[in-house]
């Protein structure tokens, strides 16, 4: 019988935050900035004697997403020095957080959350030089967000993946919806690290393996994948020695890890608490954060929209997902379900915004969003049989671009549905008379070639023949 091995993923994940200023002076928080080294200052270049002053809007933001999972907020925390050496920190040192972070637990998509804390941003190394590398320091001490999970045990490697990349989307939606940052991930607004491991056991946990800096969902997803696989073969061919704990990197042109150094424990950093900075106490009434109120004024949540979507609406999980992933698209969605309130109405309204408004959207720069108005009336048109669905597709791609009333487009055009017997009449005779092959399949028991005569007459009538009363003409006249 085959082993069977439990994979372990911890996630930790690090979001640069939307601020003016950056986390322990004044220059620009900038990360569209092109031009290297201009928004510096004595503190993030580490001169002699700059002193760090905390920016109060960075808490704010660490607090704002410590509340919406539902984390406890701490009432004392502090900053820390963790020292270690390397070219993008120039003081030797990064200013973060270690035994008192802001936030202490929640849950998120399927993860407990250990922490959340706060640290300032180091710069950016450059290595597209050649021979030499060069450091930009107008990211270093940008506020950086940091988010560990707990350890979360699957069933599968497949599992593991998609679970952890679930967690990283989810987040990056979070930070969306509170406006706290940006998180691109193509720019290194966000970043995401696993902490990986492969037991027989599924009570005892394997040697741990940290894949740095995966910059993209599919990378998260393939760089997970791969490290299970490499470490369930190294166990399973007994070579369980050749597992270490170290960091190791991911090759997306090789799609595999590749080692990168030996892990560091927290006592290799030697942290203690940051000299020139002060204690802070989050709670209290005169210096502090008033944390009801913040709770308050949270935005509708990601969770809590899928929910009211699926209650108040009854659309498609595809759909409510397509309007979590672009608000301004929910909320037109929104507004048009408000004016049309029946349910059945509402999933037609839904339908043509995500295949039929979308497809135009990514063919045509000249799109527009027509009023939600306008849109519910187009859906009245196809929910009352006044148009036929392919007569709603033109006229949707008419009111996009020019954003008329869809009822006096089908009145000018003459696009109203007809359901004139003696004139469908006429025209259904014709169809017969030029398809005789059809018309015999039909005769002959095949029942889909009657809807191939059904769609001939739509096209000659434009779309404006009603299907019902158009298949029921069909049928009377081949049966007489």
């Amino acid at each position: 019988m085959e082993k069977k091995y439990y994979p372990t993923i911890g996630l930790e994940v690090h979001a640069e935050l939307n601020t003016k200023t950056k986390m322990f002076c004044g220059c620009k928080n900038d990360p569209d900035e092109e031009k290297p080294n201009v928004n510096i200052c004595p503190v993030c270049m580490a001169h002699p004697g700059a002193l760090p002053v905390i920016n109060k809007k960075a808490l704010d933001h660490v607090i704002k997403v410590g509340l919406a999972v539902d984390g406890k907020i701490a009432d004392f925390t502090e900053f820390d020095r963790k020292n270690y050496f390397y070219p993008d920190i120039p003081k030797g040192y990064q200013i973060s957080q270690y035994k008192y972070p802001i936030v202490s637990g929640g849950h998120l998509a399927d993860f407990d959350i250990t922490r959340i804390h706060l640290e300032e941003d180091t710069a950016n190394n450059k290595h597209d030089r050649g021979d030499f590398s060069l450091v930009d320091f107008n990211r270093s001490g940008v506020p950086l967000m940091e988010l560990v999970t707990e350890a979360t045990t699957f069933q599968t490697s497949e599992e593991a993946a998609k679970g952890a990349t679930k967690f990283a989307k989810e987040f990056q939606l979070l930070l969306w919806y509170l406006g706290v940052s940006e998180a691109n991930m193509e720019k290194g607004e966000m970043r995401v690290e696993a902490n990986i491991s492969v037991s027989a056991d599924k009570k005892k946990l394997g040697i741990k393996v940290e894949v740095k800096n995966l910059n993209s969902f599919k990378s998260v997803e393939k760089a997970i994948k791969y490290e299970l696989e490499r470490m369930t073969e190294l166990l399973e061919n007994k070579k369980r020695d050749e597992i270490v704990q170290e960091t190791r990197g991911w090759d997306e042109s090789k799609q595999k890890t590749f080692s990168q150094r030996k892990k560091e424990s927290s006592e290799d950093y030697r942290y203690f608490p940051e000299p020139d900075l002060p204690k802070l106490k989050l709670q209290d009434k005169k210096t502090g954060f008033d944390l009801e109120k913040m709770k308050k004024k949270l935005p509708e949540l990601p969770m809590a929209l899928r929910a009211r979507y699926k209650k108040d609406f009854g659309i498609k999980n595809e759909d409510i997902e397509t309007y979590i992933n672009d608000p301004d698209l929910g909320a037109r969605f929104s507004a048009i379900a408000e004016i049309l309130v029946n349910k059945e109405k509402i999933k037609i309204a839904s339908n043509y915004i995500t295949t039929d408004y979308m497809g135009l959207q990514k063919a045509n720069l000249a799109v527009k969003p027509p009023s939600a108005k306008n849109f519910a009336e187009l859906v009245n048109l196809v929910a009352e049989n006044k148009i036929s669905s392919r007569v709603a597709k033109d006229i949707l791609a008419m009111i996009a671009i020019n954003n008329k009333s869809p009822f006096k487009i089908a009145t000018e055009k003459n696009l109203l549905q007809t359901s004139d017997t003696g004139a469908l009449k006429q025209i259904a005779q014709k169809i017969i008379d030029a398809n005789p092959k059809v018309v015999s399949d039909y005769k002959g028991g095949k029942e889909q070639a009657l809807m191939s005569l059904v769609g001939a007459i739509m096209k000659e009538t434009k779309g404006v023949a009603n299907p019902a009363v158009t298949k029921q003409i069909l049928i009377d006249i081949l049966k007489g």
